[in-house]
């Protein structure tokens, strides 16, 4: 059933952003806004509902299984979307992307993120399906199992990695391109999800976590906004 659910997402998804490509390519303003914020609907979306199956048997192998798998389904169906407040920011960075295409396209995912998370809220409380029971209730799951300077550096590492591994892999073929990103996430979600939940997105950590920065706001700021957006300026400054 929660494959249904995100398979559902993702051809929604899809068939919304081919309705934009078609309709909205004279006013590129609102074509970036909607686009980015349906593909990190579509992300949050999913790892919202991911996150339940994190102790489906066997553990861990099925969570990183699925994480791989729609890693791998996300970066060949958003191609063109960058889903990432910190992958917007190179772009803005480097004079590609002007200011305000640049904060709209941030917007748009920080949109995409509370629509995702009230979407999936009102689909858990419905309760059609085990994982299901019980998930409104949880409040802040705290991700954070590690102390916050530990936590803050974690996640600046795996942004660093992330971030210097998307650059070097630009010239490989697209085809093979989303299956080394793929795997690279999966292992770091394998090597730090227990501690942190190894997000390094922005976006994805306040749709994930959004009761935890209610609660702790600058804690969860520290490790899961300034953190990633710290690994990616370190990464554009070395390059």
């Amino acid at each position: 059933s929660s494959l249904l659910l995100m398979s559902g997402v993702v051809v929604t998804v899809g068939l919304c952003r081919r309705l934009a490509r078609r309709r909205l390519r004279s006013r590129p303003l609102l074509f970036a806004f909607l686009v980015e914020m349906f593909s990190t609907f579509q992300i949050c979306a999913c790892t919202n509902e991911l996150s339940l199956l994190g102790n489906v048997e066997p553990k861990p192998h099925t969570a990183l299984t699925l994480t791989y798998g729609f890693t791998v389904l996300h970066g060949l169906t958003l191609a063109g979307s960058a889903c990432n407040p910190c992958g917007t920011l190179q772009p803005m960075w480097g004079g590609g992307t002007s200011l305000r295409m640049g904060g709209l396209k941030i917007a748009a995912q920080f949109v995409a993120a509370l629509l995702a998370r009230a979407f999936m809220h009102f689909i858990w409380s419905l309760e059609m399906v085990e994982p299901h029971l019980g998930a409104l209730s949880q409040g802040c799951s705290s991700p954070m199992q590690t102390t916050e300077m530990q936590a803050f550096c974690i996640e600046l590492l795996f942004s660093v990695v992330f971030q210097l591994a998307v650059l070097r892999a630009e010239s490989v073929n697209p085809k093979y391109r989303v299956h080394l990103i793929a795997l690279l996430i999966t292992m770091l979600v394998y090597a730090g999800g227990n501690l942190t939940g190894a997000i390094f997105n922005p976006a994805l950590a306040f749709s994930l976590h959004a009761d935890c920065f209610y609660d702790k706001f600058l804690s969860y700021s520290l490790v899961y906004w300034i953190a990633p957006c710290l690994g990616k300026f370190l990464i554009l400054y070395v390059f």
